[in-house]
């Protein structure tokens, strides 16, 4: 097994397995409330990343020396960090039953996850190119450092490609056993977490850019290991968006109380 399958495998996996999952599990969402119309705008969305990342690949390499651009990429990882936190809030507000009923019924002239639709589209795009352009300039340096396009890179990225898709399979497989409500609110976490952690991510990349201070935070140096970002102003601005999500869910759930109670009270006609 040449060292160039292995790495090509290792940086395809990599790279595409957390725009894969998010992936995934806005399709399981999708089918398990009767949305299969917009599954196929879910994947038009990653389609068109994977088509934008090789034309965003092809401008490095021919206009930056084949360096991408941290501030650019930045700027594309908090876009999907927005989506995903706006898409998981939608998720949890949505997840008790009666609110969804209510919801189906305020929305039955329109197409079900109507005003998620342009989101969901949005982050297809977004999670799939966040990953995407970056994985073709490894790909290319990998060929470049290896002596060419061999067998063995391109065994590789095979190898990658099916484990994505088998993984992708049994994901999708499973939520479809998930009843609706814990559907909801494991997509709405996994989202949220996901958020949270491109959120750190951006804030690397400016800080590599000097546009935003880099305080290490010595005691959290383990964060390095699992992919996240140690520092003072990443974990700042990661504490100050959960905690404002935790304010925002608390507040419209007690408006959505205050509008039951208020429909109860109000006798019908």
């Amino acid at each position: 097994m040449s060292n160039a399958f292995i790495q090509a495998a290792v940086i395809l996996l990599r790279e595409g397995l957390e725009a894969m999952l998010v992936i995934a599990a806005l399709a399981a969402y999708l089918r398990k409330v009767g949305g299969e119309h917009r599954v196929s705008a879910l994947y038009s969305g990653a389609l068109a990343a994977i088509g934008a990342s090789l034309i965003a690949a092809w401008l490095f390499a021919t206009l930056n020396s084949g360096e991408h651009s941290d501030l650019l990429e930045g700027c594309v990882i908090l876009l999907a960090a927005v989506l995903m936190l706006y898409v998981s809030g939608w998720l949890l507000n949505k997840q008790d039953p009666k609110d969804w009923k209510e919801y189906l019924a305020e929305k039955a002239n329109h197409a079900l996850a109507h005003d998620t639709g342009w989101a969901v589209g949005l982050l297809a795009f977004f999670a799939v190119f966040r990953e995407g352009a970056e994985t073709v300039l490894f790909i290319t340096a990998l060929a470049a450092t290896e002596g060419g396009w061999s067998l063995g890179l391109f065994g590789g990225l095979l190898v990658a490609t099916l484990a994505l898709a088998v993984l992708f399979y049994f994901i999708n497989l499973v939520a479809r056993r998930i009843p609706l409500r814990p559907l909801f609110i494991v997509t709405s976490a996994f989202l949220f977490l996901m958020g949270i952690k491109f959120i750190g991510e951006a804030m690397l990349e400016f800080q590599e850019q000097n546009i935003v201070p880099f305080t290490e935070l010595k005691w959290l140096g383990w964060m390095e290991t699992i992919g996240l970002n140690p520092t003072l102003e990443a974990v700042s601005a990661q504490l100050l968006v959960i905690l404002t999500s935790i304010a925002t869910f608390a507040v419209v759930q007690r408006n959505n109380r205050l509008l039951r109670a208020h429909k109860a009270a109000v006798p019908r006609t």
